[in-house]
């Protein structure tokens, strides 16, 4: 396990379920193209995370492209991602080193050829999450919906106030705060 992965995946599940907040805003008759725009956005994040996911344990995956045929719906999808998130913060609490260190040769939907370490792979998950929950905000921005403020540093100040405090040995003193994971 690392404390980083763990933290960052984290991170992850926080930020996601703040933007599935926000998603429940818009109105999808009155703001069709951008609610389905955003919502291709979250499916494409967590199909990509669910077929990395399937790299790191060594099993086939169903998907034939990057996304979902269809648009799913913002109750499902955000089901499904609390559930791949999950699985991702129960991973990395279990992988151990030597596995974070091993690379895997895989193939991208497109066909092309890849090969990246346990740990290479889970962190692009992470980054790649990101910047697709950036080009939501960008949408939810244009709707006149306020964004959640999606930054590692605001995850970790909310997650553990006494950073706040600036004295390291108080963060001994004041456990990570399990109540900003989604349930």
């Amino acid at each position: 396990m690392t404390v980083l992965l763990t933290t960052l995946f984290r991170y992850q599940a926080w930020a996601n379920s703040a933007f599935f907040d926000k998603l429940a805003l818009m109105d999808p008759a009155t703001q069709a193209t951008d609610y389905v725009r955003a919502m291709r956005l979250m499916s494409h994040g967590y199909v990509v995370a669910e077929i990395f996911a399937a790299h790191l344990t060594g099993r086939d995956h169903a998907y034939q492209t990057d996304n979902m045929v269809e648009t799913p719906e913002l109750v499902s999808l955000r089901q499904a991602v609390a559930a791949s998130d999950a699985w991702y913060l129960d991973y990395v609490r279990n992988v151990s080193p030597e596995q974070l260190a091993e690379s895997i040769a895989f193939t991208f939907t497109d066909s092309d050829k890849g090969y990246m370490s346990r740990e290479e792979m889970l962190t692009h998950v992470v980054l790649h999450g990101g910047y697709h929950r950036g080009e939501v905000g960008r949408i939810l921005t244009q709707c006149v919906i306020e964004t959640p403020w999606d930054t590692f540093a605001v995850f970790l100040h909310r997650d553990e106030p006494a950073r706040r405090l600036q004295d390291p040995s108080a963060l001994l003193r004041h456990p990570v705060n399990l109540n900003l994971l989604p349930a």
